[in-house]
């Protein structure tokens, strides 16, 4: 793997956490677990593969993947979120770069650089989705929302992982897909105030 096809790993990884924080970094060390996609960590980055650190992702992916299926929860999550998550995406596209022996200094700095505003963007895009769902149907509509933004988290870390070149195409589809939805729910009139 060169530099480029690690950055856009990185971009992809960086980009699904801003949906769900744990699950991309889940894939991603399982992948440099098994050596699946040409995936390999540098060496400040292989305890992501151990035991211990399997297991704290698997745990935490769980426990975000079932509270942000819970009303209130669910915004605790994505308040929380703002902060965990570009820290999460800048850990994930590091620990990317220093696969392809980058130097881990700029690595790091290269992981902020790419992880840092892609999370936050994604995340910014789907807290305002969430925001338009919750005045549209009082929240009923968002455990199904996190359903989706599971999935897509999923199939973003997926795509990164073994199909790297196409990330910026499915990012910019995304961006385009999650803007519009955001635009409908803020014209849609919520259901109280019809007259």
């Amino acid at each position: 793997m060169n530099i480029l096809l690690a950055a856009l790993l990185g971009l992809g990884l960086s980009a699904s956490t801003g949906l769900n924080t744990f699950l991309p970094l889940l894939l991603f060390a399982g992948a440099a677990r098994f050596n699946l996609g040409g995936i390999e960590l540098g060496q400040r980055f292989e305890w992501l593969t151990s035991d211990v650190a399997m297991t704290v992702l698997v745990i935490a992916a769980i426990l975000e993947i079932l509270g942000d299926k819970i009303p209130a929860v669910d915004h605790f999550l994505d308040s929380v979120g703002t902060f965990i998550r570009p820290v999460a995406a800048s850990l994930a596209a590091a620990a990317a770069l220093t696969g392809v022996n980058v130097d881990p200094t700029i690595a790091a700095i290269g992981g902020i650089i790419i992880g840092t505003p892609t999370s936050l963007g994604f995340h910014t895009l789907k807290a305002a989705t969430r925001v338009g769902s919750s005045a549209v149907t009082f929240g009923c509509a968002n455990p199904v929302l996190s359903a989706i933004e599971d999935l897509i988290s999923i199939g973003v870390s997926i795509l990164a992982i073994f199909a790297p070149l196409v990330v910026p195409v499915v990012l910019a589809l995304l961006v385009f897909v999650l803007w519009n939805v955001v635009k409908r729910l803020r014209t849609t009139t919520p259901p109280a105030a019809a007259g």
